[in-house]
């Protein structure tokens, strides 16, 4: 006999989980003993968001559900941002969820909620496990479907006294992802209409992916002279130095690459969903009236028509696909050849840096990192005109480098960094924040340094939220509102935690900051001093100001007088 927390351990022990993440409650202490000598570390996190954002990055990271375990009521709420980031980025993920004891249900108890209909849209499954005799089998159920298909998040919900109770009952076999054959007359099919393009374009993105399948579109691309450009945030997916790489599809992306999507007859999507910030908000590809063929590869047939219509579409693992393309004979002609050419050249010249104004100039620490850090450092970032810096001037060379929320959340880059720099002690990590996206999540510096997480935190501080306040001064410009911050000294605050911090002014001051930080060997923050007028690579604050006031002009120019008063 076994209390129901011993139980869902050992489940979790079958399936290859390592490290959970958690911020425990009283709801789940069942759970916390099994978890005590099971081998099994317990990562206690300062607020449930941060535990959530953990989990999934340690998804991201090794394909195969990351764990986190948070209370009833408030810790299910605070945990939900990272539940969206996993459903948005298809990463598989279990959430467990301490719930009232099952005789109180229903009666408005103590940090009740109804988990089925608060996850529904955000998870792939949600479930409570009412009898203790049928966790293992939920837990079985749980790794399956998060990592069936389209991967992503799930949700069980564990009541306390379902938990605490005990019984006797067999354990179940790990759960292994199925994944469907690659079908050789669909595999003939995007061969053929690739050879009959003239100017194709592979995407290269989703889920589903491995240094394997990296090396494999390389081989496929070189073979074929085919450019492949990727989603957005999923820059990883291939050599960013190779010669048929040719950017990223995305916000922010280079505006030649979104004219090529545009002209493109041709284009084999391999895991990408071909969204809407893939497609400029449908501008570049709209689903009504497609302008090219759309050949897509996907593990999830619910993905094939629901915008495009795929001709062909393989519900596959990609990684399979691109293999098999990998070994098939290249076409002798290739009228493409300068399609290609061009848009690689596009992407370098887009590389270039555009300087910012200021002593210290971000584009200057993007390059400066690019030169600094190994092929295998790991990168991470959250969300703000920060981040559009990393994605235009970084290369990534090797897959599972990258780890970026292509939801668009705020606080992800800590958690995620103490994430990899747990999973990955021997190589170096390196998270890139704003002022107001680290704040999201801050208080996990605590976190890291109890554990012995040594990310390298570099913080964009320029007083605002950056993203709004462009956003504000294109519509509202001049009429500056809830987009100013009052910051702490970063520096300091690392310090405090025990890590190391500096702060930095110049651009000449920064790579000798950088490794200073680096030979601590602890939890580090480097602190930018940035010009404000910088708000993003192409433009500064004024310049996107004056250039709204003047569009406002002339539109009150060539709008139509208003009727007379008075008249109907």
């Amino acid at each position: 006999m076994r209390h129901g927390g011993q139980i869902l351990v050992e489940a979790l022990r079958l399936n290859g989980v390592t490290r959970v993440f958690s911020v425990p409650g009283e709801s789940f202490l069942a759970a916390l003993d099994g978890l005590h000598d099971s081998g099994i570390a317990n990562v206690v996190c300062r607020h449930e968001g941060g535990a959530a954002m953990m989990a999934e990055a340690q998804g991201k990271l090794t394909g195969r559900p990351g764990v986190a375990f948070v209370t009833r009521g408030p810790g299910a709420t605070n945990a939900s941002a990272g539940v969206h980031v996993a459903r948005q980025d298809c990463t598989p993920m279990i959430l467990f969820v301490g719930q009232i004891a099952r005789a109180d249900a229903d009666r408005d108890a103590f940090q009740e909620v109804d988990y089925r209909a608060m996850f529904a849209p955000l998870a792939k499954w949600v479930a409570q496990i009412d009898r203790t005799d049928r966790i293992a089998e939920y837990v079985a159920r749980a790794f399956h479907v998060a990592m069936s298909g389209r991967p992503g998040p799930v949700i069980l919900a564990l009541p306390e006294d379902m938990l605490s109770g005990h019984a006797d009952c067999p354990d179940l076999a790990p759960a292994r992802a199925p994944r469907a054959v690659v079908d050789a007359d669909a595999l003939a099919g995007l061969s053929d209409a690739l050879a009959r393009a003239e100017r194709p374009l592979v995407v290269a993105g989703g889920p589903l992916w491995s240094q394997g399948a990296a090396d494999d579109l390389a081989r496929f691309a070189q073979a074929w002279d085919l450019p492949v450009a990727v989603p957005f945030r999923r820059q990883d997916r291939m050599d960013n130095t190779h010669a048929h790489y040719v950017g990223d599809l995305g916000i922010g992306m280079n505006p030649e690459l979104g004219r090529a999507l545009q002209q493109a007859d041709v284009i084999l999507s391999l895991g990408a969903r071909l969204g809407d910030t893939l497609t400029g908000g449908f501008a570049l590809m709209d689903p009504t009236r497609p302008h090219a063929r759309v050949m897509m590869v996907h593990p999830d047939p619910d993905q094939l028509g629901r915008l495009w219509q795929a001709d062909p579409g393989l519900v596959a693992d990609p990684r399979a696909v691109v293999a098999a393309l990998a070994a098939q004979p290249a076409p002798t002609a290739r009228p493409w050849a300068d399609w290609r050419a061009g848009l690689r050249d596009s992407y370098l010249a887009w590389q270039q840096p555009r300087p910012t104004p200021g002593a210290l100039r971000l584009e200057q620490v993007i390059a400066s990192l690019a030169e600094i850090l190994p092929p295998d450092a790991i990168v991470t970032n959250g969300a703000g005109n920060y981040a559009s810096f990393l994605h235009r001037y970084y290369r990534w060379q090797r897959f599972g480098t990258q780890l970026a929320p292509t939801s668009g959340t705020m606080g992800y880059g800590l958690p995620a960094a103490i994430a990899a720099s747990l999973a990955h002690p021997d190589r170096l990590t390196v998270c890139l924040a704003g002022d107001g996206c680290l704040q999201m999540t801050v208080n996990e510096l605590s976190t890291a340094a109890q554990y012995g997480a040594t990310p390298i935190v570099i913080v964009a501080n320029n007083g605002r939220y950056g993203t709004i306040r462009m956003h504000q001064e294109r519509h509202y410009p001049g009429r500056v509102s809830g987009t100013d911050l009052f910051n702490p000294d970063f520096a300091a605050l690392a310090r405090a935690y025990g890590g190391h911090g500096e702060v930095v002014t110049r651009d000449a001051d920064f790579a000798p900051a950088f490794e200073r930080a680096r030979l601590s060997g602890r939890l580090a923050v480097i602190e930018l001093r940035l010009d404000p007028e910088a708000l993003t690579p192409g433009a500064t604050l004024t310049q996107i100001r004056d250039e709204a006031q003047r569009k406002g002009r002339c539109d009150q120019r060539t709008a139509p007088e208003s009727s007379p008063r008075g008249t109907a």
